[in-house]
């Protein structure tokens, strides 16, 4: 297995960035050394970065049974958006980021091989990349996202303090990109052809019935969704388990299995003592 922490300049940000990528060595192996694998940009909750995805589940062990190069960057308390204060984060993971990747790594530059996934905050961002960007995602998937901030009601100023940083000053949402649930009906309205749309939520998780209320929303709007949900709360143990359903349902290749040691064991002699 192959981890990478990738550093570099952002212009977008004009920050210095951090990505942590992640890949089964058995991929050149198996499929050659010009092979460019599919991307899944996994994306991080409000109180993580990076290295979250890394630390806290076992996302390294999953990646190394599929064709698949796992993105991992960090857009600090962004909500992945270009944000009021002036942060062009959304730009940031759009365009600058899969343009840098396809170039210094083996990754496959086709939106039908790109697929993006996030927990929380991450959630958020992942759906609003892929309805916002239709054209440049092949699926995408929500892991107890906060994908009705409508919802969040009066916990959003304890939950967001820097609220009108991101947003700007006023309480309400004012642009249809920011409102997922605008944005799917404004997609569905034009007519756009949508990437594959996985969500799922623990039934304890306090974002339960903002996810809900997404869910409800796009039935009546018609737009189709893989839904799951079951017991769980806000936490790692959950999206752990979720990840590897994520996994599982993209169209990801799965590369063949190798004994875990090279050296073959051999018939061993048993002596019986007497």
């Amino acid at each position: 297995m192959a981890l990478i922490q990738f550093e570099f300049k952002s212009e977008t940000l004009a920050l210095a960035c951090q990505v942590n990528i992640a890949f089964s060595q058995r991929i050149k192996e198996q499929l050659g050394k010009t092979h460019r694998s599919p991307v899944l940009y996994l994306l991080h909750g409000l109180s993580d970065d990076h290295s979250g995805w890394m630390r806290k589940s076992s996302i390294e062990r999953y990646v190394e049974n599929y064709d698949v190069v796992v993105v991992m960057p960090a857009v600090h308390r962004s909500f992945y958006r270009n944000t009021y204060s002036g942060y062009r984060y959304f730009d940031y993971i759009a365009e600058e980021l899969p343009e840098l990747c396809s170039s210094y790594f083996p990754i496959s530059d086709s939106p039908a091989n790109r697929f993006v996934a996030g927990l929380s905050m991450g959630g958020y961002g992942a759906f609003k990349l892929a309805l916002a960007k239709p054209e440049n995602y092949a699926a995408a998937a929500s892991l107890s996202g906060a994908l009705d901030l409508e919802a969040l009601g009066g916990h959003r100023d304890e939950l967001l303090p820097e609220w009108p940083h991101i947003f700007g000053p006023s309480q309400k949402l004012s642009s249809n990109d920011d409102d997922l649930l605008r944005l799917a009906s404004q997609r569905i309205a034009e007519g756009d052809t949508l990437p594959k749309l996985f969500q799922c939520c623990g039934t304890e998780d306090y974002l339960y019935p903002a996810n809900k209320s997404f869910l409800k929303h796009a039935r009546e709007i018609g737009l189709s969704v893989h839904y799951e949900e079951g017991p769980g709360e806000h936490e790692w143990g959950y999206w752990d388990r979720q990840i590897q359903k994520v996994l599982e349902w993209l169209p990801l290749k799965q590369l063949e299995k190798q004994e875990n040691s090279p050296f073959k064991s051999s018939p061993t002699k048993t002596t019986e003592i007497s």
